[in-house]
């Protein structure tokens, strides 16, 4: 199969498809989103359009994490990252893979795993562009992530970046993100207020509000957005209000199967029913929102809720006693925080450290000329060439007589040009080297005959240019000897094979490609 010269998109030429399943995600139709998620990977794969599949993906990956089915999710972020050593792609598509893992490891409980990747994450961003949809969605994801470990400043911060990445960012984007952002207050408010830090919690509380009402006013469809209104209703004593969201979306969202929207609005029902002193409704509510609960700091908080309504509705020391007990443990848990800024930071210094390594030593195998690999580079792939692959030797047609006649700087731009021609002909597991003097080698993942394709391409494109830009009359052309790979072969045969075909194709006359 020939390659295309050109990406048609970063996300694969069949994108809406895959845009399709995360809008679904977007508005927390979850179920609908699997099915959607099952077309799209289908058409996707019978197209060969492997990006947008990847995208679709990440959607299904999504909605299993909300409905609860962790290892699931997990198993795909672990193929998402994998392909990322396939596919590629940009860095801040890549800090999204890592950042969504990560969410999927911090709630199966695997918070230094967890950890990890949101450092990876962080280091790729901070080099990512700044700018654009890409970097909205992966700072997005990193809130997600950081949200998840109960690292609110983070998270914050987070989503903060991820508003700011648009100048006026598409409002349905805006829309989810600012509404993500008053759950995330919603919650830290919450924790705040279990901690007895209820200035602080009353000041997100009222920034929630804010917020949701304006995009409400704004009619925008957000049913999350709508229940985490009446969470903030019932908080602020704003009784009725809330009570009217509870009556108009529960029995709505239970039966849709929308189980976090749900689980909010009975959190809203008890906190209401609790503020007017129906002790024993409001408990019923608190326990039909941890029926609905599928992670663990949700299901402790309403396991809080229950106790705080107890201790209303059965006062006495044992109630008390088993608030104070559960109290303990939140603050515990609270004081964990730091613990995990912590490791965070040490996590981060990791990976700092590995990117520092990975640096070095792509300086020590790559050409200080032309920045392709080095004869070090050489070394080691020819060590690893697996059957399946191929090997393209190459030399410049008479480039002794183009540094004696033009001189030796203009003999450098010559490489430096052919270098830029073989990096663009490259796959992202693909390596060109130069590896002595006017000698270059690709290392292409492809069989003889594509290879040949590509060889041959690559010696039009060095033989049409014009060369006259750089110097009147000059001249390049390139010979070319390649061998495929066999099953069991030894490095040092496949060097001798593909350098064997340049020796025919030298003495056939030059400007040519030899194989088998």
């Amino acid at each position: 199969m020939n390659r295309l010269p050109v990406l048609v998109s970063p996300y694969g030429p069949y994108a809406g498809l895959a845009l399709h399943v995360h809008d679904l995600t977007i508005r927390g139709h979850h179920t609908e989103t699997l099915h959607a998620a099952d077309r799209a990977e289908a058409i996707t794969l019978t197209l060969g359009d492997h990006r947008t599949h990847r995208v679709s993906r990440l959607g299904r990956m999504y909605a299993l994490s909300a409905l609860g089915r962790l290892d699931e999710a997990l198993r795909i972020a672990e193929d998402l990252i994998a392909d990322q050593s396939v596919l590629g792609g940009p860095k801040a598509t890549d800090a999204k893979i890592l950042a969504d893992t990560a969410e999927v490891l911090i709630h199966l409980g695997r918070i230094d795993d967890g950890l990890h990747y949101v450092a990876r994450a962080l280091a790729l961003l901070d080099v990512a562009p700044r700018k654009g949809l890409r970097y909205f969605s992966a700072m997005a994801s990193l809130a997600e992530a950081a949200r998840g470990a109960d690292l609110f400043e983070l998270a914050d911060d987070a989503m903060r970046r991820s508003l700011e990445s648009f100048e006026s960012p598409d409002e349905l984007y805006r829309s989810a993100a600012e509404l993500t952002q008053t759950e995330l207050w919603v919650e830290w408010a919450l924790r705040l207020e279990q901690v007895g830090r209820t200035e602080e919690a009353a000041s997100l509380i009222d920034k929630s509000t804010t917020v949701l009402q304006f995009w409400i006013e704004q009619g925008i469809d957000s049913p999350l957005g709508t229940a985490v209104l009446a969470v903030c209703h019932a908080k602020t004593g704003r009784i009725a209000e809330g009570l009217a969201i509870v009556g108009e979306l529960l029995s709505k969202m239970r039966a849709a199967g929308q189980h976090h929207e749900a689980r909010l609005l009975h959190l809203a029902h008890g906190l209401a029913l609790r503020a007017t002193g129906q002790w024993r409704a409001a408990a019923r509510e608190f326990r039909a929102a941890l029926e609905l609960s599928v992670l663990r700091s949700q299901r402790l908080l309403f396991q809080y809720e229950l106790a705080v309504t107890a201790v209303h509705e059965f006062p006495g020391e044992t109630t008390q006693a088993l608030l104070e007990s559960l109290r303990s443990h939140v603050e515990a848990l609270w004081q964990l925080r730091l613990d995990r800024r912590t490791m965070l930071r040490q996590a981060y210094r990791r990976v700092e450290l590995e990117a520092a390594r990975t640096t070095a030593d792509l300086a020590a195998t790559s050409d200080a000329l032309t920045g392709l690999g080095n004869r070090r580079m050489f070394d080691r792939r020819i060590n690893t060439a697996v059957a399946g692959g191929s090997l393209l030797l190459i030399d410049v047609d008479h480039f002794k007589d183009i540094n004696d006649r033009y001189s030796h700087g203009i003999g450098d731009r010559v490489l430096g040009e052919i270098a830029a021609v073989l990096r663009a002909h490259c796959r992202h597991n693909e390596v060109a080297i130069r590896f002595g003097g006017d000698e270059f080698a690709l290392f292409l993942s492809t069989g003889e005959e594509e290879a040949r394709q590509i060889a041959e391409r690559i010696r039009r494109v060095i033989q049409a240019r014009d060369w006259s830009t750089i110097v009147p009359g000059l001249r390049v052309t390139l010979s070319m000897g390649l061998a495929a790979c066999r099953p069991g072969e030894p490095g040092r045969e496949l060097y001798d094979r593909a350098d064997a075909h340049l020796y025919v194709a030298k003495r056939s006359g030059r400007n040519q490609l030899a194989a088998a």
